[in-house]
């Protein structure tokens, strides 16, 4: 009898120790589905942050500084080496294509070597303003563009600084066309 007792009373601590891991195991993966979660998404720089002060020209000449970003302007960072920016590419080009006359033409930024950045360039020069920013360029670091590919609008704030309207753009809504 004394050990049919032993027994089940080591079975109940078994199962209790088994509850209490399982507890633990259970919160740690949620921490890591928070931070896995948070990973893709992680903004460059939050909504109404101010972008730093850049200036650069476009592959075609173009002075752009960051004065020179109008209202709602949609600024891309792209890597050539990233799959994800391979994979937006077309969708951004599309998304450019179809923005409304009189609104500013967005801004590209391929961030890489220039022997690499080519086809990029190609693909978007005629939809957008085209920036071939090195790995430690002046517009990503302004953008605080550490993740690839970012996408954000911007526009006017307060005095002469242009800050982050949007950290989230869907390519798959459309563009405001022209009517």
């Amino acid at each position: 009898m004394n050990f049919l007792i032993f027994g089940v009373v080591l079975v109940g601590a078994l199962c209790i120790l088994n509850l209490i891991l399982t507890v633990g195991v259970i919160a740690r993966l949620r921490e890591h589905t928070d931070l896995l979660s948070n990973r893709g998404e992680a903004p460059i720089i939050g909504i109404g942050e101010q972008v730093g002060e850049f200036e650069t020209a476009t592959v075609d000449g173009e002075p752009l500084r960051t004065d020179l970003l109008a209202d709602e302007t949609l600024v891309a960072f792209f890597s050539p080496t990233c799959a994800p920016c391979q994979a937006k590419l077309p969708k951004f080009v599309e998304h450019a294509r179809a923005t409304a006359a009189g609104t500013p033409r967005p801004v590209a930024v391929v961030v890489g070597a220039p022997e690499e950045a080519t086809e990029f360039v190609a693909a978007l020069r005629p939809v957008s303003r085209v920036v071939l920013d090195g790995t430690d360029g002046t517009m990503a670091a302004a953008f605080q563009a550490h993740a690839f590919p970012t996408l954000v609008k911007v526009g006017p704030g307060k005095g002469n600084s242009v800050v982050v309207k949007t950290n989230r753009v869907d390519l798959e809504q459309p563009a405001r066309t022209a009517a």
